[in-house]
């Protein structure tokens, strides 16, 4: 884990060095027993350790335990002691994975073992060995493990606050964008109805046969102003659009009926062929807009043909059709459509769908099947809050780690305590037939290979006072899990003397 300025982690580790070498000062110089040499070679080892501590973690940790084994099989000693347990933290605090630290303790039992072995001990270096592992070792690199997961869950949480920050200050310049991107549509759809009334309007009075050749020739201007304005505007609502603009949500200010009102009285021949209430929210506004921009397409590229708006409902959709018969311009708009792509857009957000295209019989048509309720949109999680729980999952699986391992350890110990002690029991278990067979005369030599490897080290209390005059009295198990009852064999001068089994 990094640690602030490289000033500090120098000082950090210079400081950690002083501190481990001052027990080696201590315990290593001449006055105690040891010498210069070894003061030097161990400020020397400390001092490499801690310098690689931070790229190699386990190293320091290895060596450490490595030049401790060879002064105590039990790995306690007052020279490194304080070493093993700086390590083992700094481990734990340092490393991304625990792989690799469980293998080293898994080595270090199995080479205290082998050494164990090789010297011809009692197992009983070997359990302090696993108690020092545990205790000096294991837990520390546990409480380092918690402290870098605990600090990186903080960490987390900062970055997350910083993020969520900045992310406020952009989601806030979007929705300003995005509203001036709604009123420019709105722009595009009321103003160019509009200026496509006009142009009928005009297109009405230019044939005017009431009127003098200078005002057609000006309404014929009027209308390809009309015209010319509305492609116009269509270019720059284009470019203050954004791409993928959500649909405005609010009502529109008149019904379906007041706009047909509205264009039949501009001039445009429309039919309202069924009126039926309208839906609210964004399925009434889908409706709006899709009888509104039929009725301009219609005004726009089929002028003088007759438009028929048709609504049909049922308890869950509602469906409008505006078809224009063949007109002078008739078919698809000759714009590219950008007005269908942004209606078909807004018929989807409303949870609907859109046709539309040319009939067989010449004339255009515009279908649109909308929902009474339009779908409730669920927002996606915001990729912060799936950061958090993310760490917030890898810090209970640590701290999941931090208990099932130590739990683990002590399991194994008392399964492998339980086992050596039934091991060494079985070595004293003398069996009752071979019992049988020793005769009291018998030399040491005779019956030895009836006898168990060894004699218990201490015989069970309460027994008694041994007999007198003998020179050695063995005892053996008669059992191999209970202590009581033992049997006893007393020998002079390498011969039986006694034998009894004593409850």
């Amino acid at each position: 884990m990094p640690e602030s300025s490289p000033v500090r982690r120098r000082l950090f580790d210079l400081t950690l060095w002083v501190l481990l070498s001052v027990p080696v000062l201590l315990r290593s110089d001449p006055a105690d027993g040891g010498s210069w040499l070894q003061v030097a070679v161990g400020v020397t080892v400390l001092g490499g350790c801690v310098a690689v501590s931070r790229r190699w973690p386990l190293l320091p940790l290895a060596v450490t335990v490595a030049a401790s084994l060879p002064a105590s099989l039990e790995l306690f000693t007052p020279s490194y002691s304080l070493a093993l347990v700086a390590f083992g933290y700094l481990a734990g605090r340092r490393q991304d994975h625990a792989r690799g630290s469980l293998w080293l303790f898994g080595a270090v039992a199995a080479v205290g073992l082998l050494l164990t072995r090789l010297t011809g001990t009692s197992l009983g270096p070997w359990f302090a060995l696993l108690l020092a592992l545990a205790l000096a070792i294991v837990a520390p690199w546990l409480v380092g493990r918690y402290v870098r997961q605990y600090d990186r869950l903080v960490r987390s949480g900062w970055e997350l606050a910083d993020r969520m920050e900045r992310e406020q200050a952009a989601v806030a310049d979007r929705e300003r964008l995005r509203e001036r991107s709604r009123i420019a549509g709105d722009m595009h759809d009321s103003l160019g109805h509009d200026l496509a009334l006009i142009a009928v309007r005009a297109g009405v009075l230019e044939v005017d046969p009431g009127l003098g050749p200078e005002q057609q020739r000006a309404a014929g201007d009027l209308r390809r102003a009309a015209a010319a304005a509305t492609e116009r505007l269509r270019d720059v609502i284009g470019v203050l659009r954004e791409e993928g603009a959500r649909a405005p949500t609010t009502p529109p200010d008149e019904t379906v009926a007041e706009l047909v009102d509205r264009a039949r009285a501009s001039g445009l021949d429309v039919t309202l062929s069924a009126a039926v209430p309208e839906p609210p929210g964004m399925t009434g506004r889908a409706l709006h807009r899709v009888v509104q921009e039929g009725l301009t397409n219609a005004a726009k590229h089929a002028p003088g043909a007759a438009v028929t708006v048709g609504l049909r409902e049922t308890a869950s959709r509602v469906t409008v059709r505006v078809v224009s018969g063949p007109g002078t311009g008739s078919g698809p708009p000759a714009s590219g459509g950008s007005g269908l792509v942004g209606l078909d857009e807004r018929v989807r957000l409303a949870g609907g769908t859109l046709a539309h295209g040319p009939l067989p019989g010449g004339g255009f048509a515009l279908t649109a099947v909308l929902p009474r309720r339009p779908p409730v949109p669920v927002p996606p999680a915001p990729t912060s809050a799936r950061e958090l729980d993310r760490a917030r999952r890898r810090v209970r699986a640590d701290l999941v780690r931090a208990i099932w391992i130590p739990l683990a350890l002590l399991a194994a110990l008392a399964v492998l305590t339980a086992g050596v002690a039934v091991w060494s029991q079985s070595r004293s278990y003398l069996e009752p037939d071979n019992y049988a067979r020793l005769l009291v005369g018998q030399a040491y030599a005779e019956i030895a290979e009836d006898l168990p490897d060894h004699a218990l080290e201490t015989p069970p209390k309460g027994l008694g006072a041994e007999p007198g005059g003998t020179d050695e009295c063995r005892y053996y198990r008669t059992t191999v899990f209970a202590e009581l009852p033992v049997y006893r064999l007393c020998f002079v001068a390498g011969r039986l003397v006694h034998k009894a089994e004593l409850p």
